[in-house]
């Protein structure tokens, strides 16, 4: 078995110049040269002012330079990575998050610290996370780096062995939000692969799951995987990136049971009770801490013919379809093509629904609204998309059950059992309890 490695927070000298350097505060050749000094006792006492302020919060894992530069040096960087990849000028609490303009892209980071970033992967979105859900991702050339960038969410899913040639590490470094059919773990799966039939190691910057602090949801059978869904898991795992790595590891989920060697910058000052609101989008349609929230449960009618917000700028905060009684559900909106959706469905239609940017859920997949949804259609029959759905929900059950009219409590009474069993497979690979 490959030995897991994982790195935790140690704040130094490397992580005060990267941020002086973020601000703006020296040029690369000063940095370079003061970060290279055998005498640094003239930043010490300016990075424990900085260190002080840092002692209760969260410090994602590519703020911690200082583990994994040594990594990096002198060796041919390949980085998978999207928007979210940054490094952080301001570290962020629990009630607080920096602001847009208050971080650099990783990418850029490294390019000014001298370490050889040679290719970039992009997964779903693409490298700067403009691409629609679904929409082909093509190959291409970072315009601000001219770095050439590879698509995993095009022709290829799986990077190619050729692809890693060249390279000596590779670096992962995604948001993720902690949902089965949000697509960044199964690229995440199928890089580990490549990585382990080359023999080339992987680094994971982890960052906290915003629903890391519960379980629930229809575990996937195994007959219905697909890139929405690759692997024996609840809707909602509760696991951060790096954690689930180690879990494809030593589940021997990989082709072959081969197991990738990894090593894991664990999110400093963080467990899944800690909240966390994320700055940047992760994908187009999460443009908020609530979207995100209700994600687990409103990604469900992404296997519906029901429009989840796409097309409005409250992703992930309401649903509507023409076909929904406008007798019982009084609030309407109309899909336009907009940043996160070309073609959004019911485009330019009258959609009745529900708003739901106030509602209070927490820590629990719903199914009320879908089932509301279903119950109330004018034709039942428009309502799934039968294929779609069962690849969302994991199973064809839940699609049976709801037309069956089952109760939401019997129809969560009969994941349980799986839950359990999850929970206890999840315990194993936990690195922040």
């Amino acid at each position: 078995m490959k030995q897991i490695k994982i790195i935790h927070l140690k704040n130094t000298v490397l992580l005060f110049v990267l941020i002086l350097i973020s601000c703006g505060n020296f040029s690369n050749a000063e940095s370079e040269k003061l970060a290279k000094q055998n005498d640094v006792e003239i930043l010490r006492q300016a990075q424990n002012d900085t260190n002080r302020k840092m002692v209760k919060n969260i410090i994602v894992g590519a703020n911690q330079t200082e583990k994994y530069l040594p990594l990096l040096e002198g060796k041919r960087v390949g980085i998978l990575a999207n928007q979210t990849s940054v490094i952080f000028k301001e570290i962020a609490t629990s009630s607080k998050t920096p602001s847009n303009d208050n971080y650099t892209h990783l990418v850029d980071s490294l390019i000014a610290l001298n370490i050889d970033v040679t290719k970039v992967f992009s997964p779903e979105h693409g490298f700067r996370g403009a691409v629609d859900a679904g929409e082909i991702v093509a190959n291409g050339k970072d315009t601000k780096t001219g770095l050439p960038i590879i698509s995993l969410y095009g022709k290829n899913k799986k990077v190619t062995q050729e692809a890693l040639e060249n390279l000596d590490i590779i670096i992962f470094d995604i948001q993720d939000v902690g949902v089965r059919f949000y697509t960044y773990i199964s690229t995440l799966h199928y890089l580990m692969e490549t990585c382990t039939e080359v023999n080339i190691p992987l680094l994971i910057l982890d960052r906290p799951n915003p629903n890391g602090h519960y379980i629930d949801g229809p575990t996937l059978e195994i007959e219905n995987k697909s890139f929405l869904g690759m692997h024996p898991i609840p809707l909602v795992h509760g696991l951060t990136i790096g954690e689930f790595a180690q879990m494809l590891n030593g589940e021997k989920w990989l082709e072959n049971e081969d197991q990738c060697d990894i090593t894991v910058i664990p999110v400093g000052n963080y467990t899944h009770k800690t909240s966390y609101s994320i700055p940047i989008r992760p994908s187009p349609n999460l443009p908020s801490d609530q979207a995100i929230k209700l994600y687990p449960s409103l990604g469900l009618f992404e296997g519906t013919n029901i429009n989840a917000g796409r097309g409005t700028e409250f992703q992930f905060q309401r649903y509507g379809a023409p076909f929904l009684d406008k007798n019982v559900f009084h609030f309407s909106y109309m899909p336009k093509e907009n940043f996160g959706a070309k073609n959004p469905k019911h485009k330019d239609v009258l959609c009745y629904g529900e708003d739901l940017q106030k509602d209070s859920l927490h820590g629990q997949v719903s199914l009320k609204w879908l089932m509301k949804a279903y119950n109330n259609a004018t034709d039942k029959s428009k309502v799934f998309n039968t294929v779609n759905f069962t690849k969302h929900a994991g199973t064809a059950k839940l699609q049976q059950q709801i037309e069956a009219g089952l109760s939401e409590k019997a129809i969560k009474e009969t994941w349980q059992k799986d839950l359990e069993a999850f929970k206890k497979i999840r315990s194993k690979y936990l690195i922040y309890k």
